[in-house]
């Protein structure tokens, strides 16, 4: 077997190989490839299973920056995996993002047990739902067993406890067998910081930059073709070898590129071409805080072609009519929640070249500019919860435990049957009381303190007490935020289920919301304080809310000649071309 890896700046580099755990590793001598610049070759006799890692300059020996699995975690040696072990069962040909609804998902937290296996056991229940897509956070391998998965180190391999590559590969057949797309959540950003081993071998990162987690990662200075190549690879490697449906890519705004074809572009370049080659529609979604409409604008347009990305605003304008919250970013959405409902509705954007207090400028750039062409309302994702907006809150709390159940129904009506695509959160379908809380389990101790610490101190300045913010490290933090998966059965959380399904229904049996085009969609809204209601409609559907606690509303809609397709609250009445909202309830016409 051939080995390899890049090392431009070594003066010698050792391959250090064995036949498997607790075999005695063989050292062989790399030679510098004839025909690529800083990379160093070696054969030598392996196969799957086999233990090999690398020894640059006579220093310790450490894993293969590409390694493809880490049995022992990020700090042990790497195993030689073979793509070809597994035998698919279920054709694919996969399913595109159009009229897509999503539904993201924590492997570690999805079940107690924690792993792909027994998240397949409920591979059912998210077809029933009416989800097309399942979007896994980050598996990249990261310190200890349980954690969010945004401090992943290895970004070729998978985390060993959730079931390593041979795991992932099994679930996303299985997913495939119940008609379910698998979208991978990947951080090209950062490294995590334990068992980042990637600076030993060559310029992956770079001081021209920073970034909130130190040091860019190197995507424009002297080595960056290959640091480029080196991300491009795995996420190409997870969409090929694991036949992955599309990827998320966390935080592309602290991406720090100044080369003339941005990363992004490349990568969705090659993205692109993979997709004609395999036959499967294949997407990227980016996270992206800039609201710059060059992120989904087509290269051939100028922008960067990604598929897809993250609509916070939309999240932003819902949570704060649902809760009333006014802090932070939310305050600008605060001021009137139901116009930045409305905007963010009909134009995805509310920040488009308009002021924000939250960062003292104008920010972002609109969507529809004169001239350009018509932009497809499926390139923007939207939510009322996803892990960052439930997580990064100081107790982790789920919009269900301080948010009456008709709202909850009301929130997913607008997520489900508005112009986006809609993402959901696990549990969310049933209303889920369980909280979804930041944990980790870094292995050393001093790290462990300084994550705790800081998670504290961040807090602190919202006016919280330091043992009211659940310890990151503590067991119990990962323990409690595991969902509960008796409560789908009980009686509340059933009619939320109940509907969630009847709203998914609903827009899959109309493919032309797949179609729908930012600006086409109209949006009505009560008068003042009081009347909290709102009248969607995207073509062929009206969705009609009421957020009113303790009002009904009366609501005139466009023609007699419609039809009461669903509604949360059986009080509902519709007579000619007046609707009668209860409070806290929602309603769905054509």
């Amino acid at each position: 077997m051939l080995f390899d890896v890049w090392a431009p700046d070594a003066r010698k580099v050792t391959l250090h190989v064995s036949d498997g755990p607790g075999a005695v590793p063989v050292s062989v001598p790399m030679a510098p490839s004839p025909v690529r610049s800083g990379w160093w070759e070696a054969e030598a006799p392996a196969g799957d299973g086999s233990r090999y890692g690398f020894a640059v300059d006579d220093g310790p020996v450490l894993p293969d920056p590409r390694s493809r699995r880490q049995p022992e975690g990020p700090d042990g040696p790497s195993a030689v995996v073979d793509q070809d072990a597994h035998v698919w069962r279920r054709p694919w040909r996969g399913r595109p993002l159009a009229g897509a609804v999503l539904y993201e998902l924590h492997v570690g937290t999805f079940t107690r047990e924690g792993t792909f296996a027994a998240a397949e056991e409920h591979l059912g229940h998210l077809a029933r739902l009416g989800v097309t897509h399942i979007e896994l956070m980050p598996v990249c391998p990261f310190p200890g067993r349980h954690g969010w998965g945004y401090d992943g180190v290895a970004p070729w391999a998978v985390h060993e406890p959730y079931g390593g590559p041979a795991g992932l590969k099994r679930f996303v057949d299985a997913a495939h067998g119940h008609g379910l797309g698998v979208v991978l959540d990947v951080v090209h950003n950062h490294l995590g910081p334990a068992g980042n081993h990637l600076s030993a071998f060559g310029p992956y990162f770079t001081d021209r930059h920073r970034t909130p987690w130190g040091p860019a990662v190197n995507l424009d200075g002297p080595g960056s073709d290959e640091v480029r190549a080196y991300f491009i690879g795995s996420a190409l490697a997870f969409l090929r070898d694991h036949r992955l449906d599309g990827l998320r890519l966390d935080a592309v705004h602290a991406l720090a590129d100044d080369r003339a074809e941005h990363f992004l572009a490349e990568l969705s370049e090659a993205v692109d071409t993979l997709a004609a080659t395999t036959g499967r529609p294949l997407f990227l979604v980016a996270e992206s805080d800039r609201n710059d409409p060059r992120t989904t604008t087509p290269r051939s347009a100028g922008g960067l072609g990604l598929h897809a990305q993250w609509n916070d605003d939309f999240h932003h304008a819902l949570h704060t009519a649902l809760t009333g919250e006014s802090h932070g970013y939310y305050a600008d959405f605060a001021r009137d929640p139901l116009g930045a409902l409305a905007t963010t509705t009909t134009d995805a954007f509310f920040h488009a070249g308009t002021w924000s207090s939250f960062r003292g400028r104008r920010h972002g750039l609109p969507l529809r500019r004169p001239g350009a062409p018509p932009v497809a309302a499926h390139r923007f994702l939207a939510y009322a919860q996803t892990h960052d907006q439930i997580g990064n809150r100081a107790l982790g709390d789920r919009l269900a435990a301080g948010v009456p159940t008709g709202a909850l129904a009301c929130a997913a009506a607008l997520v489900l049957l508005g112009p986006g695509t809609p993402l959901l959160f696990m549990g969310e379908e049933w209303g889920a009381r369980t909280p979804w809380q930041y944990f980790t389990d870094h292995t050393d101790p001093e790290l462990a303190e300084a994550v705790r610490r800081g998670r504290r101190r961040e807090f602190a300045a919202h006016g919280w007490e330091a043992d009211d913010v659940p310890d990151p490290q503590d067991p119990a933090t990962r323990d409690r935020s595991c969902l509960d998966w008796s409560e789908r059965d009980r009686p509340g959380h059933r009619r939320l289920l109940d509907w969630y399904r009847t709203l998914t229904g609903l827009r899959h049996a109309r493919p032309q919301l797949a179609r729908a085009v930012l600006g086409d969609a109209r949006v009505e809204r009560g008068d003042g304080a009081r009347e909290r209601w709102l009248l969607v409609h995207n073509a062929p559907l009206y969705t009609a809310v009421n957020l009113a606690p303790d009002r009904p509303a009366t609501l005139r809609l466009p023609s007699r000649h419609t039809t009461l397709l669903a509604a949360w609250s059986d009080a509902t009445h519709l007579a000619g071309d007046v609707l009668e909202l209860p409070p806290l309830s929602a309603a769905v016409l054509t």
